[in-house]
């Protein structure tokens, strides 16, 4: 071993530990680690930030480009929709639905882009049913991975190992060559992830990171039925399904009284129902519909969203003038130029009108208004912003074209018209144009920390081939197992998964390819055996948040490094024996 390689393998161990425990934001830790790479004179300064202008890093730009248009039309909530109306509220069904149409895709097209796509819907059904995100998330992360291994084009280092294979001399692989080994590896694990999700996440399941406590906030607010809305004739109890997107929490009827409890009363146009949302829904409600929001004095129309107004959550702290004012004064004062559309307070609200409400120090609100009113009421200490909400009001119209913009991106990729990091970023660009979301909305919605996190990554990989250390970690793998088929299978998937996570999967497998073959060749075994099972290997990413695939989860989810290692490394264990099982089985060794 050099010098050389000893430095690198030190870093390696010390980037990971730091990713692990956390105590350094990974993204920081990671630009450490370049800095360190070349200070130490590992890679040479010119190709060390070479990773930022990569074709991963601008894939993933494209990628959360293309799914913040497509949240910002209100494609990721219909899709959401139809889910939750399917699964209902229940954890496991939706759990289960969602990783199967994911898995799905990924094994007809890139699973990052497959993920991408599905991220955003999970976050709105997580809001939506009432479930950490942090349930589904990760399971719909490995359930984009684990079906790389089904057909040819399921991932691009599939493609890789096959020009691999040809330049060696071997037939090309076929589309469904891996389909033996890859769909049991499938089923075996969104098993596994189901059990995971309903055991360990959900011990550990909490608010996202970085979205804090408001990211599952519901608000309680007061809607009138009107003539047109599906509600009427329906019980309470029967019109709270969780694909309406709201709760009932009391019923107002219009009219004279009648006996009975109002829960026994069917719905009846003009009864104000008390109701609880999420701000998505409510904002949804604020505009012309079936259903008003009542809170305020004036109709419906009066709070729809336009160019110059606001929407944002806001928390009254313990000197605001607010405090003890009901919320018909609030609405009904001409001075705060402000609508209340809900409020999130601890405690039971008592069965009157919400109106009558009075606020305490705490209670958040979800309000509408000018930009410069509700500056105004900041500065006058009436109440503390958390965030503001006046880019979520979908573009609905635009819909169908961020539909066709994104499945169009997905046919070039698939047919290989373009290279995927020039397909999205058309894409993107045709987002922009077509008004779908415009670049300022898109660079908010931009995860940069992720961007930065796989920049200065590739810098590893990079270390890895120039120093040597992937060949000599392949050496002692050769060196320890002997010459048993066996056992040199099962060294080159552990060598390979382990390369993985600092590497692109596609780099793994061009370092490790050469070195099997050479091996295969020596001892008169079958090349093809070791290449199917690198293959499967090269697909592993389950051990770090690296994958782009995970990235994407990782800080909406509210993760920790050591999540990944601590469920994908059972998951890895798991689809080591099952290829061990089975590889040698579908292509004889010998």
């Amino acid at each position: 071993m050099t010098l050389d390689i000893g430095i690198l393998l030190s870093l390696t161990i010390a980037c990971v530990v730091l990713f692990a425990v956390e105590w350094i934001s990974p993204d920081v830790t990671a630009l450490m680690l370049v800095l360190a790479l070349v200070l130490a004179k590992l890679v040479k300064p010119s190709t060390a930030f070479q990773g930022f202008g990569s074709d991963t890093v601008i894939t993933m730009l494209g990628l959360l480009i293309l799914t913040a248009a497509l949240l910002r039309t209100g494609v990721v909530d219909l899709v959401g929709t139809r889910i939750l109306s399917f699964t209902g509220a229940d954890p496991t069904r939706l759990l289960v639905v969602i990783m199967v149409a994911c898995a799905g895709m990924s094994a007809f097209m890139s699973n990052t882009a497959s993920a991408a796509f599905f991220v955003p819907i999970v976050m709105g059904l997580s809001r939506r049913a009432r479930i950490s995100p942090k349930q589904l998330l990760l399971p719909l992360a490995f359930a984009s991975i684990l079906t790389s291994s089904v057909t040819l084009i399921s991932t691009s280092t599939n493609i890789v190992v096959d020009g691999l294979m040809q330049r060696a001399g071997l037939a090309p692989m076929g589309m469904f060559e891996l389909a033996p080994v890859g769909i049991p590896i499938a089923v075996t694990g969104l098993i596994y992830m189901t059990v995971v999700s309903r055991v360990s996440l959900k011990r550990s399941a909490g608010p996202a990171r970085g979205e804090g406590r408001s990211a599952l906030r519901s608000y309680l607010s007061e809607v009138v039925v009107g003539r047109g809305s599906d509600l009427i004739g329906s019980m309470p109890a029967l019109a709270q399904g969780a694909d309406r997107g709201f709760t009932i929490v009391h019923v107002g009827h219009d009219g004279p009284p009648e006996s009975g409890p109002d829960e026994e009363r069917a719905i009846r146009a003009g009864d104000r129902l008390l109701i609880e949302a999420s701000p998505d829904e409510l904002l949804r409600l604020a505009g012309p519909g079936a259903l008003a929001l009542a809170i305020e004095a004036g109709p419906a129309d009066a709070v729809a969203p336009a160019d110059d107004l606001e929407v944002v959550e806001v928390i009254v702290p313990w000197n605001s003038p607010w405090r003890g004012r009901s919320l018909k004064a609030l609405a009904s004062g001409e001075r705060y130029g402000v609508h209340v559309l809900g409020i999130s307070r601890r405690g039971r609200i008592r069965r009157r009108s919400l109106a009558d409400v009075r606020l305490h120090v705490g209670n958040v609100l979800l309000i509408h208004g000018p930009r410069g009113a509700i500056a105004s009421l900041e500065e006058e200490g009436a109440f503390s912003l958390i965030r503001s909400l006046d880019d979520r009001h979908p573009r609905h119209r635009r819909a169908p074209l961020a539909i066709a913009i994104f499945v169009g991106v997905l046919v070039l990729v698939t047919f290989k018209v373009l290279p995927f990091a020039v397909a999205v970023m058309l894409g993107s660009v045709a987002m922009f144009l077509t008004r779908c979301i415009t670049p300022e909305e898109a660079y908010r919605e931009v995860e940069w920390k992720i961007l930065i996190l796989i920049g200065s990554m590739l810098a590893m990989g990079v270390a890895m081939e120039e120093t040597g250390a992937a060949r000599y970690l392949a050496s002692l793998i050769i060196g320890g197992v002997g010459d048993h088929p066996l056992w040199l299978l099962g060294g080159f998937f552990a060598l390979t998964v382990l390369l993985t996570q600092p590497m692109s999967n596609q780099a793994a497998a061009v370092v490790v390819m050469p070195v099997a073959f050479q091996t295969a060749q020596q001892l008169a075994l079958n090349p093809r055996t070791f290449a199917m099972m690198i293959a499967v290997a090269a697909s592993c990413s389950y051990l770090t948040p690296l994958e782009p695939s995970c990235l994407m989860v990782y800080g909406p989810g509210g993760y920790k490094f050591s999540d990944f290692l601590k469920i994908g490394s059972l998951l890895t264990l798991i689809i080591g024996a099952i290829a061990m099982l089975l590889v040698p089985v579908v292509w004889p060794i010998r």
